[in-house]
């Protein structure tokens, strides 16, 4: 089985592309490259082809026919797009593939489900309407685009939608800076408080980016996928208390936490706090993956949360590199917690 992945690197794809070289799967990169010796092929049975390019800024359709030329013009069985954000994005990829794929795999997002929602429990029929975040509205975009071809072209699409999905080399939190998550462990190990959105009871869901890899690859080559959106998350239901506890014990250090509504934070900041939060996290969620459960028998997320952050918290502090300082974003935390 063949599958070429655009991007490949990032926290969901990267956990993806090495379950699928541990399957025996033939697995095309295109990127550019910066990230692809993370991905390990030592001892594992599949193959692994890098195609270092920028598909937004190259001309990649003859590096593409190419390959389909030496395969009679069907290379791919998969070819999911993991850094298509817009519907341009998404109409360059159906120029190319439509008829180089068996299977087109987009990645939406949970954010893209409507805000406020009417209900709590979230399946793939709840509507898709985000006010708040332009972000999900390009998503939604993407999925009509998709989902039009697939009925007036036979585009053959699966859409798969994640919520909050982490790896070991950044901490999932609900308020940070453009930086990343580091600097709210950092204070959180120097005993300064930490600002987390709105009282901390709405309802969350973390999910692991290897659970998440065993899901999405369920998907990859399933003929009863084709057509569908899929949502892919853990069962866990959280709160936003829970999480920041759970991160503090992996720590190992007592949190002191400042409750701020979601409201505040997004009228009195330059972080886009109207879209992450009022059109995304401040909202509680629960997800129903009996659709996810169906296509894919026998699936069901392993890591707990406290186990998870755990590893992540492990990882991150025994890597440099992970620890990305935002001085901006803490003298930010200390002039809004000075206005309370």
């Amino acid at each position: 089985m063949k599958a070429l992945f655009i991007g490949g690197t990032g926290t969901i794809s990267s956990a993806i592309s090495r379950r699928l070289l541990e399957l025996g799967w033939e697995l095309y990169l295109l990127n550019r490259g910066n990230r692809n010796n993370e991905i390990d092929t030592k001892g594992k049975p599949g193959k692994l082809v890098e195609i270092n390019c920028d598909i937004r800024k190259d001309s990649v359709e003859s590096v593409i026919l190419k390959l389909a030329s030496a395969s009679e013009g069907q290379p791919f069985d998969v070819v999911a797009d993991f850094i298509a954000f817009t519907p341009e994005h998404v109409e360059k990829d159906f120029s190319i593939f439509k008829t180089l794929c068996r299977q087109y795999i987009f990645i939406s997002s949970a954010s893209a489900y409507q805000k406020p929602l009417s209900s709590y429990l979230i399946t793939e029929s709840t509507p898709l309407a985000n006010p708040y975040w332009e972000y999900s509205r390009n998503k939604i975009a993407c999925e009509d685009f998709l989902m039009n071809a697939y009925r007036d072209k036979g585009f053959p699409v699966t859409i798969v939608r994640p919520s909050h999905t982490y790896d070991e080399r950044s901490v999932p939190l609900g308020v940070h800076g453009e930086k990343g998550s580091w600097q709210v462990v950092k204070r959180m190990m120097e005993g300064k408080p930490v600002i987390i959105h709105g009282d901390g009871t709405s309802l969350w869901t973390m999910t692991h980016n290897s659970d998440f890899a065993a899901a999405f690859t369920g998907l990859m080559g399933n003929i009863h996928a084709i057509g569908e959106a899929v949502q892919i998350t853990s069962d866990e239901t959280l709160d936003w208390n829970q999480i920041y506890r759970a991160i503090a014990a992996a720590l190992n250090v007592q949190m002191h936490a400042v409750h701020i509504s979601s409201e505040f934070l997004a009228k009195n900041s330059s972080y886009d706090f109207t879209g992450s939060l009022i059109g995304d996290k401040a909202n509680s969620v629960v997800f129903d993956n009996t659709k996810l459960k169906r296509l894919v028998p026998g699936f069901h997320a392993k890591v707990r949360f406290d186990q998870g952050i755990r590893r992540t918290i492990d990882y991150v502090l025994s890597h440099k590199e992970c620890q990305i300082e935002d001085k901006e974003f803490d003298a930010w935390c200390e002039k809004t917690l000075a206005t309370l």
